[in-house]
């Protein structure tokens, strides 16, 4: 076969992860941000999908397990943002990374990755400086114009 008859080279499509974007209105609109395990960045919980459960849900189980948070979550998404996601072997896989935001209500005393990982509430503004993706970053600062306009009441399922 001539290199003319071969199929051009695709980029692999993004692996799909959801994620969660932990929020609280009072004392101030602030935004949680977790450690990663690996490079310590300030990033939002996020994971694969799971079995069984919808996108919101796993994005609500991922904010449990990774920093103890529960709360109220929307069913649908904020937006979506992109990062490269580096596996140990040293290869890099695109991820597209559907968020969706979470109004927290509580954080329990004991969670799964407690020791892993460290947890910090941030000023909705300080929160899009600190992380490195430009693309959640610019997600979270729509979502200040989000939760400062008029209040509207999103649709939302309690997790515990």
């Amino acid at each position: 076969m001539k290199d003319r008859d071969k199929a051009p080279h695709r980029a692999a499509e993004p692996r799909t992860q959801y994620a969660a974007l932990p929020f609280r209105l009072t004392p101030q609109r602030e935004v949680m941000l977790v450690s990663s395990r690996e490079t310590k960045r300030w990033v939002i919980p996020k994971g694969w999908p799971m079995k069984g459960r919808k996108p919101h849900a796993a994005a609500a189980q991922e904010a449990l397990e990774e920093a103890g948070i529960v709360g109220k979550i929307e069913k649908a998404p904020l937006g979506s943002y992109h990062y490269v996601k580096q596996m140990r072997n040293g290869a890099g896989i695109l991820c597209r990374v559907d968020v969706f935001p979470l109004e927290v209500q509580r954080q329990r005393k004991k969670w799964p990755e407690r020791e892993e990982r460290i947890t910090r509430w941030f000023p909705i503004d300080q929160a899009a400086e600190a992380v490195r993706e430009p693309e959640l970053a610019k997600l979270i600062r729509a979502f200040i114009d989000k939760i400062s306009g008029e209040p509207d009441e999103p649709a939302a399922v309690q997790v515990a």
